[in-house]
């Protein structure tokens, strides 16, 4: 027993150290299968999944005036990433990546939904380019789901680049995260308000990359 656990911890401390789809894509101990979605949300052909992740966290907005009176406004998410895998005899999650809006250096500092890696801050943002409220797939009181193109990455300060070869994002299995419908008003412009959510993010790169 404690050979086999020393083993597993090497295995699982090495796998770590890998910048690559074995420390992203589940460990490399499973093919990532790619979502149900509606036809909208599908990612080109030529694209893979390599890595499923959970998303914990808030949906922000902030209160401002609009052409009809206040109104809130989406601000940018806030959320940790983790993946589950298989650990001993049970399972281990681990935290993968962060969430939130930054400036993009690919488009000279655009605000963009940015996800950056907690395995060597290597980073990608992406722009909305599809998305559906389809109640056959997303809950009563849900955001949409989106389709994600990758618009800029960025390897991290030792080179690392975990996430930088994804192509496409899905956010997918959402609940939560919608505006408040109430809270808004002339006494109120500037504030926040942090809604939580949660959410499955699939990442894609070039088919056959390894």
């Amino acid at each position: 027993m404690k050979y086999l656990l020393q083993h597993r911890i090497a295995t699982l401390v090495s796998v770590f150290a890998l910048p690559s789809r074995l420390a992203m894509g589940q460990m490399g101990l499973a093919e990532v299968q790619a979502p149900m979605v509606p036809s909208n949300l599908q990612v080109p052909a030529g694209n893979t999944t390599y890595l499923k992740t959970h998303a914990i966290g808030t949906q922000n907005y902030v209160c401002l005036p609009g052409a009809s009176g206040p109104v809130w406004k989406f601000l940018g998410p806030q959320a940790t990433l983790f993946v589950t895998f298989p650990w001993i005899q049970g399972e281990a999650t681990w935290q993968a990546a962060t969430h939130f809006l930054s400036s993009n250096p690919s488009e000279g500092g655009t605000a963009r939904p940015t996800w950056q890696s907690s395995l060597d801050t290597s980073a990608v943002w992406g722009k909305a380019i599809a998305d559906s409220a389809d109640p056959k797939f997303v809950a009563p009181g849900a955001i949409p789901w989106l389709l994600v193109e990758v618009a800029g990455a960025r390897r991290g300060p030792m080179g690392g680049s975990a996430l930088t070869q994804t192509t496409f994002i899905q956010r997918v299995n959402t609940s939560g995260g919608v505006a408040p419908s109430a809270g808004c008003d002339a006494s109120a412009y500037g504030k926040i308000a942090l809604v939580p959510y949660t959410t499955d993010y699939y990442f894609y790169q070039v088919s056959g990359r390894k």
